[in-house]
């Protein structure tokens, strides 16, 4: 975008945060955010940070796009600079509980949560399908953010014959479930969502990756209008992976609606453009919004991990 002009005339300037996943610390970013002048903000990625940091952006004229949000509260309280690039889990876990129906019905089903917004609000949905279609999980339980030890977790499961773990959260915390419960003689099929999306899942599950599913809208690396960006990641020596087309796709919309708009000043008339203004054209493909902020064109299909041409885990629709 900087290359071929900007917007109206100005380059775009970022400015990053980390909010290590944590509330509080999202706060903390918000409000640095805030007092820097920053009026439009591509993130957060965890569902229970953005909303918090959501309210801080709303009291002060600030926008928030997220890539990766997907707990359906972030755009359900009438806030006016809610949006994101990327579906809701009341879209992800009916898919995922309607999967599992067809395809695990007899199964011993343990449906394990982070007890995150995201974490537990996805596998509720998908519980609560499960539950309608007459399919009744053996266990629910929750495990805490930044647990390493799952072994009483695996034993109980174990104990109880699981074969299917429905599993809301990380990467972080499934791979380490997933290489322990090999380690312990659980053979079980780990499902998740989107938070599993990501190459580092092999790195800390290793060869128990193979087999395991989750939910994920259709790769769009493979868009042909994310074709020049994919190319000119890969030249840098990055693969754009998981979120990165979603976070590039919302500073594609922001900046669109900038021009559009007249103006970076006012980001609320900027939200307001977003929403009538769209379809936008984006890496990820054209993306149109509701009154929410809510994308009009969700979609959400099934990934199975295995290894790929160089031998190495990763995952692949089916």
């Amino acid at each position: 975008i900087n290359a071929a002009g900007g917007v109206l005339g100005q380059k775009i300037k970022i400015e990053i945060g980390d909010d290590v996943s944590d509330p509080k610390q999202g706060i903390s970013v918000a409000n640095k955010f805030v007092a820097d002048g920053v009026k439009y903000v591509v993130g957060h990625f965890n569902s229970g940070v953005s909303i918090p940091a959501s309210e801080v952006y709303a009291e002060n004229g600030v926008l928030e796009i997220s890539p990766a949000s997907t707990n359906p509260q972030y755009t359900e309280r009438g806030l006016w600079n809610t949006f994101r690039t990327c579906g809701r889990d009341d879209q992800q876990g009916k898919v995922a509980g309607d999967y599992i129906a067809a395809n695990f019905k007899d199964a011993k089903i343990a449906i394990i949560h982070d007890k995150t917004p995201y974490g537990q609000g996805l596998v509720d949905v998908a519980r609560k399908d499960l539950n309608a279609d007459g399919i009744t999980e053996v266990m629910y339980e929750g495990i805490n953010v930044g647990d390493k030890d799952f072994s009483a977790l695996i034993a109980k499961m174990k104990a109880a014959g699981v074969t299917l773990i429905y599993f809301g959260g990380l990467h972080t915390e499934a791979g380490l479930i997933m290489r322990q419960s090999a380690d312990q003689g659980l053979k079980a099929t780990l499902f998740s969502g989107d938070g599993m999306v990501s190459n580092e899942l092999a790195s800390i599950a290793g060869d128990s990756v193979i087999g395991t599913l989750n939910t994920f809208s259709p790769d769009p690396r493979k868009n042909p209008a994310a074709k020049d960006i994919v190319e000119k990641f890969r030249a840098a020596g990055f693969e754009p992976e998981a979120y990165t087309l979603y976070s590039y796709a919302a500073v594609q919309i922001v900046a669109a609606a900038i021009d559009k708009t007249g103006s970076a000043d006012d980001a609320q008339k900027v939200g307001a453009t977003i929403k009538a203004g769209g379809p936008w054209k984006t890496a990820i493909g054209d993306i149109g919004y509701d009154e929410k902020g809510d994308i009009t064109r969700p979609d959400y299909v099934i990934y199975e991990w295995k290894k790929g041409a160089d031998g190495k885990p990763t995952y692949a629709e089916k």
